[in-house]
């Protein structure tokens, strides 16, 4: 059963008129199931949000969605930035006042509550609450936030208004919090592009294939390999993979089958030993790899090197 609507305070029509959150309009089909407007500069929307496409708009004021319950993808485009993300509960999504939105769809429902703030509210608190230069406190529009603060004053909302509550030093309190959270974290100076990530580069990566190719006969693990690099396996796999456009292991497989050809066509060794100097640890497991490589056994392979060299002869 849906929470009753609370009541908004009884404000001047003027500041009761400076909040146009056009929720009604970009959310049309979705449920109000509860709100909250504190003397013009936070209201709180509890909405049961349908999978669909919605009416996107210009927004005039800061909206900050926390995502309740529901997992869903989310697509949508702001100031011509197109975003998709996974929403799941916790996440934080917003939308900072100016933003000319002309996309919004969801693939799920999704269970929501959408702080919406007058977009001089920063700008106010960061030069009288904290001594911020304003012009600092740009918001970003940002997707997906796994923000454990702002999940926790969800929540505390969420108890707040299924309560029946209508406590002014509450919610002047919840918008200080929101504030200064948005400050801390959702600028975009905070928020700009993160350092680039390590790159396997010229001297990283000769580093590592020479290491490959003088112990074809060992082990190489891919935590081996990394070490050679100085990157977690998981980067080094990724950014491996980006360099040579083939995974650690399959490059590994290529160098001993091209060291194994060598080996076959030099006549000078049984299968046995060649499968052991290349690292495929058994003769079984050497002609398997080798015939799946090659399209050919070794012996096939060595016969065919003798042919060549006979005709040559």
């Amino acid at each position: 059963m849906a929470a009753p609507i609370l009541s908004a305070y009884t404000l001047p029509r003027e500041m009761a008129m400076s909040l146009h959150t056009q929720s009604d309009v970009k959310y049309a089909s979705s449920e109000l199931m509860a709100g909250i407007t504190d003397c013009g500069t936070l209201r709180v929307e509890h909405r049961h949000v349908p999978a669909g496409a919605y009416n996107p708009v210009t927004s005039s004021c800061t909206e900050l969605v926390i995502i309740l319950s529901g997992r869903g993808t989310v697509r949508r485009t702001g100031n011509g930035q197109r975003q998709e993300r996974v929403a799941l509960p916790g996440t934080s999504w917003l939308v900072p006042a100016g933003t000319h939105e002309t996309q919004l769809e969801l693939d799920a429902p999704l269970e929501c509550l959408h702080l919406f703030m007058p977009s001089s509210l920063l700008e106010r608190s960061a030069l009288a609450d904290y001594d911020i230069d304003p012009g600092r406190t740009r918001l970003a529009y940002a997707p997906a936030v796994a923000d454990p603060v702002m999940a926790h004053i969800g929540g505390t909302l969420q108890a707040f208004m299924r309560g029946g509550n209508d406590d002014r030093l509450f919610c002047d309190g919840i918008r200080t919090a929101v504030a200064a959270r948005l400050m801390g974290h959702y600028t975009v100076e905070r928020r700009s592009a993160p350092p680039p990530a390590p790159k396997l580069d010229h001297r990283r990566l000769k580093r590592v294939l020479d290491f490959v190719q003088t112990h074809l006969a060992d082990d190489l693990t891919l935590d081996a390999l990394a070490r050679q690099a100085f990157l977690s396996p998981f980067h080094f796999a990724r950014l491996f993979r980006e360099a040579l456009g083939v995974p650690p292991h399959r490059y590994v497989s290529e160098r001993r089958v091209e060291a194994a050809k060598a080996m076959l066509a030099a006549d000078g060794a049984s299968l046995a030993q060649i499968a052991l100097a290349t690292g495929f640890g058994s003769q079984a497991n050497f002609t398997r790899v080798f015939g799946k490589a090659a399209g050919m056994t070794p012996g096939q392979h060595r016969a065919q090197c003798r042919n060549r060299r006979v005709v040559v002869g």
